[in-house]
Formats: C-alpha cells, sequence, structure tokens
C-alpha cells in the first residue's frame, strides 16, 4: 500500500509510462509484488494524472491576457477542445452597420373620457437609422403598430392563434425604394390618431393587451453588389396607453332600504376613485330603535362590525382560429359562426373591517349611526407575482372590467327600555346588510388635456390689422387742487404738452 499512495501522489514530470506486460501481471493467489506489478501500477497512475491535464491546459489558455504563463501546454494535448474552447470564449461578431432607436415626442398616451365620448389620443415621434459604415444600401424601413391581445386561457390550450390575437393599427414606409445613406443618423418621423374607442393597455389573469411598436430595415454592406443583402435589423418597443375619467362634481348619493326592518341607510361617496388616492366614504343609518309591545319598552339595532371589499369583475370572451372553432361547432366558414368562451374572475383589491370608530345615539326618536371610513386598493409588495388592478373598461370584442364597493354591516337586536338603551339586554337576532355600489377604476390625468383642446388658434380668427383709435382725445375729470389743462380737438404733441406744464408751474409759483 505505500507504494501505491507514493506512485499516485509522484508528479507527472517524474514518471516514465511504460506499456504493461500481459505475462507479468500478478496472479491473484500469488501474494508476493513483483517489480514488473508496481511498473504497472505506476503506469495507472500516469493515466489519471493525464486526465486531468486537457481542464488545466484550458485554465492556463483563458488566462492569457496581460498574464504571466506559468507552465508551457503540450502541443498535442487535444487540439480540438481548445479550437472549441477558443472559438467560443474569443471570437466575437462584428456589430452591425445599422442600428435603429426612436424617440416620443407626444405627450403620455391618454384618452381622457369614456369609449363613446373620447377624442382619443395623438402619438407623434420620430424613427432614427444610425448608419456605422460610410455607405450602406438600405433596401427597406417600415414600422407597424398593432394592437397584441394575449388570452391566457384560450380557447385552445397549445394553439398558438387561440391565444394570440393581432389588430394592425397603422404602417410606415420610411424607406420603400432602395438607397444608399451615408454615415450618419437619419430621421424619419411618424404619427397616429388613435380612436378613443379603443381599449387601454391591461394585463390581467384572463388577458392582456399591448400596443406593440415594431421597425425592421433591411440592408446590404456593399451597395455595389445588389445581393449582399444581410439579415434585417429589428426594433420592437410598447406603448403605454393610459385611460383617464373625470371626476363628477358632485359626490354620488344613493339610499337603501332593509325590509321587513326599518333600517335606512344612506351612502354619499365618489364613484370615481384613482388607484393611489383614498376615497372617503359617508354612511348614516336611521329606523335603528322601534317600540315594542311592552310600556317604555324598544327593540334597538345596535351595529357591531362594519367591512368593506373592493372587488374587480373581469369578463372577457375567448375566441377559437378557425380550425378549433368550426371542428367545435361543426358549422362551415363563417366569421359569425366562430365560437367562443365566456371567461369570469373575480378578484379583492381592497378589504378592511372595523369594530369601532361610528357615533351612535339610539336613545333619540328612531336612533341612528354615523359613520365615515376610507376606502382604497392595498398596495402590493415590490416582489409580489400578484398582477395589478385593471381600470374600467369595455371593448367591442366582449371584454369588460368593473369595479364594486361591498359593504356589509352587522347588527345585533336587543331590548331595553326607552331612554335607556345603553343598558339593552341582546336577544341572540342579528342580521348582515349587504350593499353595493358601482366605483369607477381609472388612471390620472396628469397636467395634460386632450389634443383636440390644445389646438392653437387659426388665421381666420386674427384679425386683419389692431383695433382703430378715435381722433378725439377723451376728457377726464380733474381732481381737486390739480391744474387744469385747455384741451381742443387737436391733438397736442409731447413738445407742447410739456412747455403748457411747465408755463402753468411758473406761474402758480409766482402766484403764491
Amino acid at each position: 500500500m505505500p507504494h501505491r499512495v507514493t506512485a499516485f501522489l509522484r508528479p507527472v514530470s517524474g514518471i516514465t509510462a511504460k506499456a504493461p506486460n500481459d505475462s507479468s501481471r500478478p496472479r491473484p493467489g500469488n501474494s508476493n509484488t513483483s517489480a514488473e506489478s508496481s511498473d504497472a501500477e505506476d503506469h495507472a497512475a500516469v493515466r489519471m494524472h493525464d486526465f486531468g491535464l486537457p481542464f488545466k491546459t484550458h485554465k492556463r489558455l483563458s488566462k492569457h491576457f496581460g498574464s504571466k504563463p506559468t507552465a508551457a501546454a503540450p502541443k498535442d494535448s487535444h487540439p480540438q477542445q481548445h479550437t472549441l474552447f477558443h472559438h467560443n470564449h474569443f471570437h466575437h461578431s462584428s456589430p452591425a452597420p445599422v442600428a435603429l432607436d426612436w424617440s416620443i415626442e407626444s405627450p403620455p398616451i391618454v384618452f381622457h373620457g369614456n369609449a363613446e365620448s373620447s377624442s382619443g389620443a395623438l402619438v407623434s415621434g420620430l424613427m432614427y437609422l444610425d448608419v456605422r459604415e460610410e455607405t450602406v444600401e438600405v433596401d427597406s424601413f417600415t414600422a407597424t403598430l398593432r394592437i397584441h391581445t394575449t388570452q391566457k386561457k384560450p380557447f385552445h390550450a397549445h394553439c398558438f392563434p387561440c391565444q394570440n390575437q393581432y389588430q394592425q393599427l397603422k404602417t410606415w414606409n420610411f424607406v420603400a425604394a432602395p438607397a444608399v445613406l451615408p454615415r450618419g443618423r437619419h430621421q424619419y418621423p411618424f404619427s397616429i390618431l388613435l380612436p378613443g374607442d379603443l381599449p387601454a393597455s391591461m394585463d390581467s389573469p384572463l388577458m392582456s393587451i399591448a400596443y406593440e411598436f415594431t421597425a425592421e430595415a433591411s440592408y446590404a454592406r456593399n451597395p455595389c453588389v445588389s445581393t449582399s443583402s444581410i439579415g434585417p435589423v429589428k426594433f420592437e418597443r410598447t406603448l403605454d396607453v393610459k385611460r383617464s375619467i373625470p371626476a363628477p362634481e358632485n359626490p354620488h348619493h344613493s339610499v337603501r332600504v332593509f325590509p321587513p326592518t326599518n333600517i335606512k341607510t344612506t351612502a354619499e361617496y365618489s364613484s370615481v376613485m384613482h388607484p393611489l388616492s383614498v376615497n372617503k366614504m359617508s354612511l348614516r343609518l336611521d329606523g335603528l330603535t322601534s317600540p315594542a309591545d311592552e310600556n317604555n319598552a324598544v327593540d334597538v339595532w345596535k351595529l357591531k362590525k362594519v367591512t368593506w371589499r373592493l372587488e374587480e369583475t373581469i369578463k372577457t370572451k375567448a375566441p377559437g382560429c378557425k380550425l378549433h372553432a368550426i371542428a367545435a361547432t361543426n358549422v362551415p366558414e363563417d366569421a359569425d359562426n366562430i365560437k367562443s368562451l365566456q371567461r369570469t374572475e373575480v378578484r379583492t383589491l381592497g378589504e378592511k373591517h372595523l369594530l369601532q370608530g361610528w357615533k351612535s345615539d339610539y336613545n333619540q326618536q328612531g336612533g341612528n349611526v354615523d359613520l365615515e371610513f376610507d376606502f382604497f386598493l392595498h398596495k402590493q409588495k415590490p416582489n409580489s407575482r400578484d398582477l395589478k388592478f385593471v381600470c374600467d373598461t369595455k371593448t367591442a370584442s366582449g371584454t369588460e372590467v368593473s369595479h364594486s364597493l361591498l359593504i356589509e354591516l352587522i347588527v345585533s337586536k336587543e331590548h331595553g327600555h326607552e331612554g335607556k338603551t345603553e343598558w339593552a339586554t341582546p336577544t341572540g337576532t342579528g342580521r348582515i346588510l349587504r350593499m353595493h355600489f358601482n366605483v369607477i377604476v381609472t388612471d390620472y390625468p396628469g397636467l395634460g388635456v386632450s389634443w383636440d383642446n390644445e389646438t392653437p388658434p387659426v388665421y381666420q380668427d386674427v384679425p386683419p390689422s389692431p383695433p382703430s383709435y378715435p381722433d378725439e382725445c377723451p376728457e377726464y375729470p380733474s381732481m381737486p387742487g390739480s391744474p387744469v389743462l385747455n384741451v381742443t380737438s387737436e391733438l397736442l404733441d409731447a413738445d407742447t404738452l410739456h412747455t403748457e406744464l411747465q408755463y402753468r408751474s411758473s406761474t402758480d409759483s409766482l402766484a403764491s
């Protein structure tokens, strides 16, 4: 055993490899160890060291940038592996001679108002084509804006047309015919007026809507050779389109009655809320006390708990492609007969329980409770996988997003005497009063206004010349103690007026 460990730890430079002889191998029954068997074991140790040589060699080769070589690697050790390693790590492709970029000049894209009343949004910008060589022949340069709708619960799970629908809005042909462009930056303007009935960008658990802007430029390195076309350069960006609905001037007022009791609830709140703002709800409960059969006895409904919950309801239709829709319905190919599946999901955006915080007066006639609380959207955690809220929207394809505020009031019936309701005895009877209020969740309008309100005045509204002035000088009443000037119909110039003022002042000084 000692010579085996020594052979394994022996340095590589001090080992001489010898071919083992088959006749020199010891038999299993022989306990004596010969010199030939020791050489065979030494040769096996050499093989184990040689197995790690390629890794050491590659490690030394990967540090030749400015580093001092420590040992020379064998010339004939794994040439194919060295060539593959060197090719993958040190040979990089040259940069493309053409690059694309853009800049948006218009304000943030916001649809002001609902889909029926909005005038749309104006989008304008510049597309840049940077040429990095002396001359480059550009065959074509186009850009496209489209709406990409992704169904997360499609009609067919493994079908790309069922999952993705596209609606092309506009295409720009910046370079329609082949052209030779010199080195530098070349700019191409683009603009589009998005109709106000288009949906806003959204990302929900059922579907997502994105406005995709794509540009593509095909070029050739050598303008003299038309067959030297290279793969096109692509540019992809996403536009964030929002919708802002103005808040009403007056808050929404609602009255609810809960028979068979005499309880009446009056609610006052703002029907339009913004994601990061806090809305206030004012509630008033009347008719909480009623006379009982006994003398001076009353039944009191006391408020015990208030729960509010902000819910989001998403309804969408997942259309099927022509292949799967026809196979499912067995009807001829027709656009009106394409089948779609209805998808619905309800999720909670905010919730809170209140056990106190209201003012109650059960001794007054009828009894009443006044309550005010704030409702809002819960803030998401930075690394949360939950999707953001979706603003209220309604599209022609059947997608509808709405929000509602659900309020639950838990009241308990107690029996007591008139004027001493604080000593009332619980009867074990309770009720849950539920109320639904429609709420519109929308984005902030910001400082911008609709594009049609930003139009400058046209030339027809400007008068041809300044307004004319009358020849007669108007007469003004004089103040007490001030010199009186005899102003005639003739206009006085500046010199005459100055001379007359000096004369009047000298005359007044002599008289005094």
